[in-house]
C-alpha cells in the first residue's frame, strides 16, 4: 500500500517526526453522489420520527349525530369527530415512524474515505503529537490551535476519551472532539479544520484504511 507522508506537529507548534499517511484513506477518489447519501442517511437517522396525530377513530366523543339529517337547513354532519369539527380527527397528520435510511458498511467506509481524501486535499488535516495539557484550560487549548494554524469550525479527533481536553474545549463553541472509532461524514464536513493526534490516526487507519 502506497503511503503518504505528514509532519506531526507538537503542542507549540512547532514541527517533529513524519508520519505515514494511507493512501487508501487520504487519497481516494472523490464520490460525490455516495457522500450524499451518507450525509441523507446519518441526518434521517437523527430524527425522532415521535410526531403523532389522532385520527377521527382515535378521538373521543362523536357518539350521536349532532343533528337531524334533513329539515334544519344546515349540512348534513354525521359525527363530531370529523376534521371539520373543533376537536375532530386529524386527516394525513404525521404518525409516529422511523426515518432510518439503510447503507451497507462497505459504502459509508467509501464515503467517510472520499470527504477525509477533500479535506487532506484542501489542507485541512492536521496530525499532532498531544495536547500537552496538565489541567484543564480554555486559552490553554485555544492557543494550541492558533499554533496549528486550525481555524475555523475544529474537528478533534482523539483515540480514547480524554477529560482534559474535552472540558478544555467545552466552551470553545467552533469546536468539536470525536474519537477516532465515531468518525462520519456529517462531522467531517462540517470542520474546516480536522485535527488528529497521532494514536488517533493510528486507529483511523486501522479502522476504515
Amino acid at each position: 500500500m502506497t503511503m503518504a507522508e505528514t509532519t506531526i506537529l507538537k503542542a507549540n507548534g512547532s514541527k517533529g517526526a513524519k508520519v505515514e499517511l494511507a493512501d487508501s484513506l487520504f487519497a481516494a477518489p472523490l464520490n460525490e453522489g455516495l457522500v450524499h447519501q451518507a450525509v441523507v442517511r446519518q441526518m434521517a437517522g437523527r430524527r425522532t420520527g415521535t410526531a403523532d396525530t389522532l385520527t377521527r377513530a382515535e378521538v373521543s366523543g362523536g357518539g350521536a349525530k349532532p343533528w337531524r339529517q334533513k329539515g334544519t337547513g344546515r349540512s348534513r354532519q354525521g359525527s363530531r369527530r370529523a376534521p371539520q369539527w373543533k376537536g375532530g380527527g386529524a386527516v394525513f397528520g404525521p404518525h409516529t415512524r422511523a426515518y432510518e435510511q439503510k447503507l451497507n458498511a462497505k459504502m459509508r467506509r467509501a464515503a467517510l474515505r472520499s470527504v477525509l481524501s477533500a479535506k487532506a486535499g484542501e489542507d485541512a488535516v492536521r496530525v499532532v503529537e498531544g495536547f500537552d495539557l496538565d489541567k484543564i484550560g480554555t486559552r490553554a487549548f485555544a492557543e494550541r490551535l492558533d499554533a496549528w494554524e486550525a481555524g475555523g469550525k475544529v474537528l478533534v479527533v482523539l483515540a480514547a476519551r480524554d477529560e482534559v481536553v474535552e472540558r478544555s474545549c467545552r466552551n470553545l463553541r467552533a469546536v468539536r472532539v470525536i474519537l477516532a472509532d465515531s468518525l462520519n461524514v456529517v462531522d467531517l464536513l462540517e470542520a474546516d479544520t480536522v485535527v488528529f493526534t497521532r494514536d488517533a490516526l493510528q486507529r483511523a487507519q486501522e479502522v476504515y484504511a
